[in-house]
């Protein structure tokens, strides 16, 4: 990423910065404890202070930095009861998105989830196993069509998803998550709702059992 917009092309907005800024802390790039000045960000991508501050709160949202007293922001750190927590919600939001979703989904939607799968299978890298488990449990969530409950899911899955990335290689593995996916998609093809959201909540709560092995 260049450290100024490049000559000739639009100013970056604040979605861009958000999206960059995200990266660099999901990469990490940006580490835990790094405080983000607005000025030094503005320059960075040669824009005002404006969307540099909004893509800020974007990301305080989301979880990924905090605002501290005579610090300003910084990247976020996380306790694992933090995450346990945050693990609860998703549990209520997704479980919720699937269980409106399933009646709604199309064979298109199977198709799309099933190809996120195989390109998981053939993945080395738990960065994009991160990024693929994202994409397979939005594209069973979408077809809800409740665009706010589904953004309030993915901001909180990237909100801790560079915490868990650690956990998720070397105490999880891809094998048992992918076997769970594999059992989820079954249930929703079937439209079977309540063993589905079962095996839903159970594969977001083994997440927390391995959080605190």
């Amino acid at each position: 990423m260049s450290s100024l917009a490049p000559a000739g092309e639009p100013i970056l907005s604040a979605d861009s910065i958000t999206d960059a800024l995200r990266d660099l802390i999901l990469n990490g790039e940006l580490g835990i404890g790094v405080q983000l000045k607005q000025q030094a960000l503005a320059e960075r991508f040669g824009v005002s202070r404006i969307p540099v501050r909004e893509a800020l709160k974007r990301l305080q949202a989301e979880g990924l930095i905090e605002h501290r007293p005579h610090q300003g922001s910084i990247v976020a750190s996380q306790s694992v009861q933090d995450l346990i927590e945050a693990l609860d919600i998703r549990i209520g939001l997704e479980t919720r998105a699937l269980r409106l979703a399933i009646p709604l989904m199309q064979p298109s939607d199977h198709l799309a989830a099933k190809n996120i799968l195989a390109r998981y299978d053939g993945s080395e890298s738990p960065q994009e196993w991160a990024d693929l488990n994202l994409k397979f449990h939005m594209t069973l969530y979408r077809p809800c069509g409740r665009a706010k409950l589904l953004k309030m899911i993915e901001e909180s899955v990237r909100g801790i998803g560079r915490h868990l990335r650690a956990m998720q290689s070397y105490k999880v593995g891809r094998k048992t998550p992918q076997a769970e996916h594999n059992l989820i998609l079954k249930a929703c093809i079937a439209k079977d709702i309540t063993l589905a959201v079962d095996l839903l909540e159970k594969h977001i709560e083994h997440t927390q059992v391995a959080l605190q092995s």
